[in-house]
């Protein structure tokens, strides 16, 4: 058998089905990767499987989304998350210390291995040869169970990477190109896997940046393979042990293939408000600029902030321009201060920001409305900054400082030559000490848990009904992300552990009145277009609707990790016709035989609308796994009737 790097490494983990894209297949992770923003909903789901300890070898927990505090109800999170750890085996980072994905990347990476984390930027870690892919909560707190994770196989895009990049294109200007190929919708059900002679000059760094950012393509991940950048990484990092040599078979197949030829790319720029509006940045209009920001779980490695500081050295930022930085870890931190590159961003004009997600999930640095606002980050989705009217590009570390410096979007090349400044060696041994380690049983045994009044219990589907009839409660567009769903932003994510209190924030950028409407209506149908549910993991998403009494979405597609949300909240996703009419709010909708459907087999159903005089046939594209789940009432109640079994060792042989 000849594979591909991604099927060898999804077989080691095989526990049931066949690798056959779209099949429906479980595997077992060998780690789990958990943040705060998502961790109140996974942890008290996993509480509701009623077990007493997480099943995988390795479960982190990272504080790096809420930490701004501005009352209690961050600490009342973080304090519920830490005593969740110390009671069922999971190690914990705390706020400050860094982002999760480049702690992980750091600290816990290792090629062969499969990690599973409720964060769609999960992906990160395949710069390191792992398998590694994001999903929501309580998929993800089923795996801490020892449950496996079942997700449908996905087939396989061959990247090959040839040529060297030229001065001031860098990774992100790649991972932008296959942004540009395929938008934000042309890598759903695939992972992209890289090959090729450039790899050789592509850093783990650089390779993080691209696997973190694919998921914007709607991928499942990135894989790259574990060769010599990954055992100078590892070696840097003190864990050479962790290194094992892997790549495709020869003669691999994939079920696509491409080619990127790094000489050929050209400093590329994702405008408002997608990350799939790439243009080159030599082809802008004159676009002004009064915010720079660089870092966040993309682009904040010492690499990408050694270069921007080469970039500003002896400059100063442009005085109409507001520019922050912020470190992807405290281990990047300390290492940009011994190194000079912090004095020198310092001494530019740049405001240093603590190692946490802040301004890419709306954290802080909200910018000026309508204001151009240049960022080194992964999302442009309108409203993500905090600012809803906002006008976010996407951009290189190269591009953000030559922006910096000018004023407005400026191309970096032809720029004068620049030089890193060297890299101490990093402080291995940090996360050690602040990462705290899974407690013995005998002392778990005794943890209380600390549960203040922000953290309620998320709501319990039930199995889909036979019959259902509902108004339209609302018909949105294309491209409706989570964030749409579960805004970003300091005031509604405190409230991300209290789904009453988080449903209040739903499309009220699109519909301020939606909350009150489903209320007062008990529930109804949610209509949308394409890709709904795109971006982030935040299972929010979908138990907001379970909350306000919504059963059925309909939608000409979905994104990956949002459909499988709704699958998990008993709620159906019904597949639109695309040549379907547009309903307004208030249309009476009704499906017989709903439930029939679903255990039947049925690829389709008739919708009975009123003022219609023929039925509206929608696609039933579902899996046989999902279609139990969806009987079952959800995900939980698939678990609890006893239709999963645990995974074991056993299992795997």
């Amino acid at each position: 058998m000849s594979d591909n790097l991604t099927y060898k490494i999804l077989r080691r983990h095989l526990v049931a089905g066949d690798l056959v894209p779209g099949q429906d297949i479980t595997v077992r992770p060998d780690q789990i990767l958990i943040e705060d923003a998502t961790g109140t909903m996974a942890a008290m789901q996993f509480e509701e499987l009623g077990l007493d300890t997480i099943a995988v070898p390795l479960a982190v927990m990272y504080v790096d989304h809420n930490v701004l505090q501005i009352d209690d109800k961050n600490m009342q999170d973080h304090r519920y998350l830490r005593t969740f750890c110390d009671k069922y085996g999971m190690r914990y980072s705390p706020a400050g210390h860094g982002i999760s994905h480049y702690i992980h990347l750091e600290r816990f990476t290792k090629p062969g291995q499969l990690l599973l984390g409720a964060d769609s930027h999960t992906s990160t870690a395949g710069a390191a040869g792992m398998f590694a892919t994001g999903a929501g909560g309580l998929e993800v707190a089923v795996a801490m169970g020892g449950y496996g994770f079942d997700f449908p196989c996905p087939r396989v895009i061959g990247v090959e990477l040839t040529g060297r990049l030229r001065d001031a294109v860098e990774a992100k200007d790649v991972v932008l190109e296959i942004l540009r190929r395929y938008g934000v919708r042309g890598g759903r059900g695939a992972v992209f896997e890289f090959y090729g002679d450039a790899l050789d000059d592509l850093s783990t760094t650089a390779r993080a940046t691209v696997a973190n950012m694919i998921i914007e393509t709607g991928a499942t991940t990135a894989v790259f393979p574990s060769d010599r950048q990954t055992l100078t990484w590892l070696t840097q990092q003190g864990r050479e042990q962790d290194f094992e040599p892997l790549t495709a078979d020869d003669n691999a197949t994939y079920d696509e293939t491409i080619e990127i030829d790094l000489s050929e790319l050209v400093p590329l720029v994702a405008v408002p408000h997608s990350p799939g509006n790439v243009l080159p940045v030599a082809d802008l209009p004159d676009t002004p600029i009064s915010q720079v920001c660089v870092g966040s779980s993309v682009n904040s490695s010492y690499d990408d902030l050694a270069t921007v500081a080469a970039a500003l050295q002896g400059r100063a930022v442009h005085p109409r321009v507001a520019m922050t930085v912020t470190p992807g870890s405290r281990q990047i931190l300390r290492t940009i201060l011994e190194s000079g590159v912090y004095q020198d961003l310092m001494a530019a004009g740049a405001r240093m920001l603590e190692p946490v997600c802040g301004p890419c999930v709306g954290i802080g640095q909200a910018p000026l409305q309508g204001a151009a606002s240049l960022r080194t980050f992964n999302r442009n989705f309108q409203g993500r900054s905090g600012t809803a009217e906002d006008e976010v590009y996407l951009c290189s570390p190269s591009t953000a400082a030559a922006s910096a410096l000018a004023g407005r979007i400026t191309d970096p090349t032809g720029r004068s030559p620049i030089e890193l400044r060297p890299a101490p060696a990093p402080d291995t041994g940090i996360h050690d000490v602040l990462i705290t380690d899974r407690l013995p049983d005998e002392q778990r045994a005794a943890v209380v848990i600390e549960r203040g009044p922000n953290l309620v219990s998320p709501p319990l589907p039930e199995p889909a009904p036979d019959d259902l009839h509902a108004r339209v409660l609302i018909n949105v567009g294309d491209d409706i992300s989570t964030g749409d769903m579960a805004p970003d932003g300091a005031i509604a994510m405190s409230v991300w552990s209290n789904i009453a209190a988080c449903a209040r924030f739903m499309f009220t950028r699109l519909d301020p009145g939606f909350h009150d409407r489903a209320l007062e209506w008990g529930g109804g149908v949610i209509v949308a277009g394409d890709n709904y549910g795109q971006g982030s993991s935040r299972e929010h998403a979908a138990l907001i609707p379970v909350h306000l009494g919504v059963r059925i979405i309909a939608a000409r597609s979905y994104a990956r990790i949002h459909r499988r949300n709704l699958i998990a909240a008993g709620i159906t996703p019904l597949v639109l016709p695309t040549d379907s009419p547009t309903f307004e709010p208030g249309v009476n909708w009704s499906i017989i035989g709903l439930r029939r459907a679903l255990l039947r087999g049925d690829q389709t159903i008739d919708v009975e609308i009123s003022g219609r005089a023929e039925p509206l046939t929608l696609t039933v594209d579902l899996t046989p796994g999902e279609r139990e789940v969806l009987a079952a009432g959800g995900l939980l109640a698939h678990i609890r009737d006893g239709h999963r079994t645990p995974v074991t060792e056993h299992a795997l042989a």
